[in-house]
């Protein structure tokens, strides 16, 4: 099984920053694409970025310039640092991946729990 567990959110002023990190562990053959998603209060889900495991990335339009994802494959990490934050950038951020686990190989789509981030005015 494999779990994904994202960290740090918390309370910050506009145009503060925050960098979250996602971790993700148990039987893991290997880790395709890695993405930040968030949710804010009545709204749907919202792509963010996304890094693949040859280094590319793409972003959401919205968060183009402000928002930064890397990763580090070694320890099956990833992160996205936050800049110039914004009240409507306030949501639960989720992490995802697509970890391919074995015995059988199979591919697989991991959601972390989300971690919340408020951004006051």
């Amino acid at each position: 099984q494999v779990q994904l567990v994202e960290s740090g959110g918390g309370l910050v002023q506009g145009g503060e920053s925050l960098r979250l990190s996602c971790a993700a562990s148990g039987s893991i053959f290997s880790i395709n694409a890695m993405c930040w998603y968030r949710q804010a209060p009545g709204k749907q889900r919202e792509f963010l970025a996304a890094s693949s495991n040859d280094g590319k990335t793409n972003y959401a339009d919205s968060v183009k310039g402000r928002f930064t994802i890397s990763r580090d494959n070694g320890k099956n990490k990833v992160y996205l640092q936050l800049n110039s934050l914004k009240p409507e950038d306030t949501a639960v951020y989720y992490c995802n991946a697509g970890v391919v686990v074995p015995g059988p190989v199979r591919y697989v789509e991991v959601w972390g729990q989300g971690t919340l981030v408020t951004v006051s005015s």
